[in-house]
């Protein structure tokens, strides 16, 4: 009898098993905690109805210090029209210390990602949207080595470019941090004022002139 009622209950068992398999649920019932099911957040420079101008790519928030902040910039964006920000943006120096070879390195890649595309992997103004003319963009982009107007920037002006965009430019501010933009600078400057290496003869041609 025993033997018969397992055999019956094994039987029962699966057969429950069987009927709960081929009955596929539709619904996934109550959620607890619906923030952490569906994301209430906007995909990066996709449209939305939080802002009056759909944007959802913005700066940051006035009076708010973002993770990785070196220093706040001082200095606000210009009214339309104004450049006095601008200028002034010249007296501000790189907070970043000398950038080591490894920081180097990693200035030079953010660059490549975020820059070269515009400037050229070469600084030259040649990059793939300009491409020689042939690209889609028709205007060249600044050429950042080899024009005297852009080695001669300082680089603050070229952090308020970067932070806030110039002319045909945008704003970098989402992309990169306050320390990596100030990286991007200091790569470009390293190319524009490349470390001359000094040999001994050239040491004892200058000791004798």
């Amino acid at each position: 009898m025993k033997k018969i009622n397992k055999i019956s209950f094994s039987a029962l068992l699966l057969l429950i098993v069987a009927v709960s398999c081929n009955n596929v649920k539709r619904t996934r019932g109550y959620t607890y905690m619906p923030d952490m099911a569906d994301s209430r957040a906007y995909e990066t420079y996709s449209v939305n109805p939080v802002f009056a101008d759909g944007q959802t790519n913005r700066p940051s928030v006035a009076g708010t210090v973002k993770r990785g902040e070196v220093l706040p910039f001082h200095i606000p964006v210009d009214e339309v029209g104004d450049t006095t920000n601008y200028f002034a943006s010249r007296s501000v120096k790189n907070p970043l210390p000398a950038l080591n070879e490894v920081d180097l390195k990693e200035a030079e890649r953010l660059y490549l990602i975020n820059c070269a595309i515009c400037h050229g992997t070469k600084l030259d103004g040649n990059g793939p949207l300009y491409k020689g003319g042939d690209g889609p963009y028709p205007a060249k982009p600044a050429t950042l080595v080899g024009d005297a107007k852009y080695e001669s920037m300082p680089e603050g002006q070229m952090y308020y470019s970067l932070t806030y965009g110039k002319n045909l430019m945008g704003s970098y501010a989402s992309q990169l941090q306050s320390k990596q933009r100030w990286m991007v600078i200091a790569y470009v400057k390293s190319k524009q004022n490349p470390v001359q290496t000094t040999t001994a003869a050239d040491t004892a041609a200058i000791t004798k002139n």
